[in-house]
């Protein structure tokens, strides 16, 4: 820890105060950055002009990552993004991008031992018993040497700081800063703080600077994550660690975008980017703590099957009220629940709570009308992150710097399995852990969602919990004895009593339902003969119900009995689950519960015997 001492800190006042006294390097940096992207955007306007734009793909792209690279690491950074999004990028600058991951210009090997030297305070023959000589890879901020431990012969990764890298980025950050500061204040369509986003990504990026910090933060989420047999993080060696120079356990494995090297190991490509989302998921919305920078190069796909996370500079945090906002505003989206999801603004720290939400509702009703006509394995993320994003910009919202973050890990996420399937949709894939977390956690937030999705207009939404149901157990986790549970609770609770009249008459419809479904079961299997002697020789009439209403009452029965064989036929069902509910039952509150419901049944089916006497 004393080695990180003196690791620099992101200070928009000290980059200021720096840089605003020398008005000619910033000015020089300015004009660099300038030419060189108008220099590009001027070829690609003349290709486009002379009908060439396809058939110089290639060369531009080859051209675009070299600008990138003289740049230096804030562009490079940007390059890693787009490589990773093919519904951005044509094929051929997806290829030419990707090799910024891995591939950018070294910084001389006497340079980087000499880092090592100083930071760990030895010479380099008494740390290693042998060490490549030249890098393995070469990072945005650093570069990766091989080396064997001297003490114990195991192989590590030995991650060297770039020299001068922060005198770049700090440049590169006030300068990007002061066009935050024009956009907040000249762009009105733009509502969101600029400056707010610039911070947090500069704040990540100093971080990255730090290997001490960097190390702990994969000791953390080597402890939060690594549970998961499928998900492996590398340990650190902290007696080779200093603020400029990160020892960690080798990892033999494959990039996620190569693909062909993937499969002919065996394995698959979705699976590995499925788990990447499931873990994600869990990093985002149970833990709050997530890499925010998966670009291919920091995700590889091991022999054995698993998918090893590297690099962990860039991390940020969910904050606890927002990860249960978020889980109920994807299931209110996926539902059409426009009004709930409106308020879920206010968790999510995008509204101020004195803002009327009113007005925004029939725009997103206007877009997810439209988004939603596919379903849900349809929906493109990317296409609902922007489709939202337009809503945004018409009202007074203000995104907070971590949700930026997990739109760009989720959206990269996406990014990479579009290698491998084209139709490959990241709602489709995390929507069940979505419909468990609702189903089982205790959470109060996300227990009001269920509740308020589960019932509308006093009557029960049995659809909804039948989908809901479907899609959580399609979740690696699923518990059925852990479903609805929140609820349960509520129900028999002090604070139940609305909903306990709400369940007492759906539990007298779905009685009567059954009832009279094995009635008219027994009808309908009854001989000819026999179903002549009943009243009115017609099933319906002896039941004194219309046949549409037989028809919905059936339907209801028959959905009952599908959710009960979604949760019987779980893989960790057990009868014994039951047994809380008997238990509650036999308190005063749950025996005046089942006497309330056996009086509305009774009464039920006095009326309809009453009504077919009267018409006999």
């Amino acid at each position: 820890m004393a080695r990180a001492a003196n690791a620099s800190v992101y200070s928009p006042e000290l980059l200021a105060n720096k840089y605003g006294s020398r008005p000619v390097q910033a000015a020089k940096r300015t004009l660099e950055i300038l030419v060189a992207l108008g220099s590009f955007a001027l070829q690609l306007l003349v290709d486009q002009r002379n009908g060439t734009l396809d058939r110089n793909k290639r060369k531009r792209a080859i051209k675009l990552k070299g600008i990138f690279t003289r740049l230096g690491p804030t562009f490079v950074k940007l390059g890693q993004g787009l490589s990773t999004r093919p519904d951005l990028c044509p094929p051929e600058y997806l290829e030419e991008l990707a090799e910024l991951q891995d591939a950018l210009p070294t910084f001389a090997d006497a340079d980087a031992f000499s880092c090592i030297e100083t930071e760990l305070g030895m010479p380099i023959e008494s740390l290693f018993s042998s060490i490549s000589p030249s890098p393995i890879a070469a990072a945005s901020l650093g570069q990766v040497y091989k080396a064997q431990l001297k003490y114990s012969g195991q192989t590590v990764a030995v991650k060297v700081q770039r020299p001068g890298i922060e005198e770049a980025i700090g440049l590169d950050f006030y300068l990007i800063r002061g066009l935050g500061f024009f956009i907040n204040k000249y762009v009105d369509i733009i509502t969101t703080d600029v400056i707010a986003l610039i911070d947090e990504f500069a704040r990540r990026v100093y971080q990255e600077l730090n290997y001490v910090q960097e190390g702990q933060n994969a000791r953390k989420f080597k402890k939060l994550y690594a549970d998961k047999e499928d998900i492996l993080v590398p340990d650190i060696y902290w007696n080779y660690t200093s603020g400029k120079v990160l020892t960690m356990e080798w990892v033999n494995g494959v990039k996620l975008n190569q693909q062909a090297a993937i499969e002919s190991q065996g394995l698959k490509v979705l699976d590995l980017v499925t788990t990447g989302i499931q873990c994600s998921l869990r990093q985002l919305l149970e833990y709050g703590y997530f890499h925010a920078d998966p670009h291919p190069g920091n995700l590889l796909a091991t022999p054995e099957g698993k998918l090893a996370f590297l690099d962990f500079g860039m991390m940020s945090e969910t904050p606890e009220d927002a990860r249960s906002a978020i889980v109920g505003h994807v299931v209110h989206m996926v539902n059409r629940d426009y009004e709930a999801m409106a308020r879920d603004y206010y968790a999510l720290d995008f509204l101020s709570t004195d803002v009327d939400v009113s007005p925004i509702v029939p725009a997103l009703r206007d877009f997810f009308d439209d988004a939603l006509n596919y379903t849900v394995s349809e929906l493109n993320f990317k296409t609902l992150v922007d489709g939202l994003g337009n809503v945004l910009y018409q009202y007074p919202f203000n995104v907070p710097a971590y949700y930026a973050l997990i739109l760009r890990s989720l959206t990269v996420l996406e990014g990479l399995a579009l290698y491998a399937d084209p139709n490959f949709k990241v709602l489709a894939a995390s929507y069940p852990y979505f419909a468990k977390r609702l189903l089982t956690d205790p959470n109060p937030y996300l227990r009001d969602a269920l509740i308020e999705l589960l019932f509308k207009d006093g009557r029960f939404r049995w659809n909804r919990l039948e989908d809901l149901l479907i899609e959580g157990r399609k979740d690696r986790d699923f518990s059925a004895k852990d479903a609805l549970q929140p609820v349960l609770r509520l129900l028999l609770g002090p604070d139940g009593e609305e909903l306990r009249n709400l369940t007492i008459k759906e539990a007298v419809r779905v009685t009567e339902a059954i009832v009279l479904g094995s009635v008219a079961d027994t009808y309908n299997s009854a001989p000819s003969f026999i179903q002549t002697l009943m009243i009115n020789g017609n099933g319906n009439g002896a039941l004194a119900i219309s046949t549409a209403d037989l028809e919905a009452t059936m339907e209801l029965r028959n959905q009952v009995f599908r959710i009960w064989g979604l949760l019987s036929s779980s893989e960790n069902f057990d009868p014994a689950l039951l047994q809380p509910i008997l238990q509650v039952l036999q308190q005063p509150e749950g025996r005046s519960l089942g006497g309330r419901v056996v009086g509305g049944v009774t009464q039920r089916l006095a009326a309809r015997l009453l009504q077919q006497l009267l018409r006999t």
